[in-house]
Parts: C-alpha cells; sequence; structure tokens
C-alpha cells in the first residue's frame, strides 16, 4: 500500500431548498389564505478523524464530494426535507486547509474530531411567513440560498 500525506479535494455543499407559494383551499373554506411551506436546508460536508486510517491514499480516486441540497416547501404549510450530510473520514492528525485562501481551517487530532469544510445552505421562506393585516394573499416567497464550494 502506498503512502499518501497530501491530497487536494473539492467538497460542494447542498443549496436550500426554494420556499413554497400556496394557498389553502377546501370545500367550504371559500378564503383560507396562505399555507405555504419553508425549504428544507442544504446538506453540509464534514471531515471526521478516523483512528482506523493512516493514509490519504483513497483521495486520488475520488476527488469530488457533495452533500445532498434541500427539498423546497409544499402547500399546508408542509416543510421541505433537509439534504444529508457528506462525512468524509480522514486520518488522526490531519490539518485542513482552503487552497483558494490558504487559511488553515482546523487541525483533527483525536479520533471522532469533526470538522464542517463547507456548510449547507439555508432552505426559504414560503408565503405563509408574509401574510399581514393588509397583505392577506401573499404572492411572494424567498428562494434558498445556495451551499459552500471549496477545495
Amino acid at each position: 500500500m502506498k503512502f499518501v500525506d497530501e491530497a487536494s479535494i473539492k467538497v460542494t455543499a447542498g443549496d436550500g431548498g426554494s420556499g413554497c407559494v400556496s394557498f389553502r383551499r377546501e370545500k367550504y373554506i371559500p378564503h383560507g389564505g396562505p399555507d405555504g411551506g419553508d425549504g428544507g436546508d442544504g446538506g453540509s460536508v464534514w471531515l471526521a478523524a478516523d483512528s482506523g486510517l493512516n493514509t490519504l491514499a483513497d483521495f486520488p480516486h475520488r476527488r469530488q464530494f457533495a452533500a445532498e441540497r434541500g427539498r423546497g416547501g409544499q402547500g399546508r404549510q408542509m416543510a421541505g426535507r433537509a439534504g444529508e450530510d457528506v462525512v468524509i473520514g480522514v486520518p488522526i492528525g490531519t490539518l485542513v486547509r482552503d487552497r483558494g485562501t490558504d487559511e488553515v481551517m482546523g487541525d483533527l487530532t483525536r479520533h471522532g474530531d469533526r470538522l464542517c469544510v463547507a456548510r449547507g445552505g439555508r432552505g426559504g421562506i414560503g408565503n405563509t411567513h408574509f401574510k399581514s393585516s393588509t397583505n392577506r394573499a401573499p404572492r411572494q416567497s424567498i428562494p434558498g440560498t445556495p451551499g459552500e464550494r471549496r477545495e
């Protein structure tokens, strides 16, 4: 087995889901009002120190890691599902550096230490949050924010 002590990977966190514009419509409720749900948060990318690993030899074969994006909101004030996080196992003693800014993000020195290297985007807001006494039928929502991308 070849010993690799330096690796470059690209990580992409998930984007947040969009908020929903929806209105409550039922048989005996003629003007139900807004009921659009919020979008789910995007997944983050984490590095976790593992005592069972002693080399970075797996990273030349797989250099890109992406977390799942959040789902969009739905009617009936249903929030979207959050995206799944991605956890990447690295050996103990790994020093994490951002290639773009050359800043040291962290050092994983003990088994089980975790470091978030790319934070997921926030979910958007549905039209339920925009209702007021003067605006009873808002037709606006906020889309989700994009997740971080790093190398």
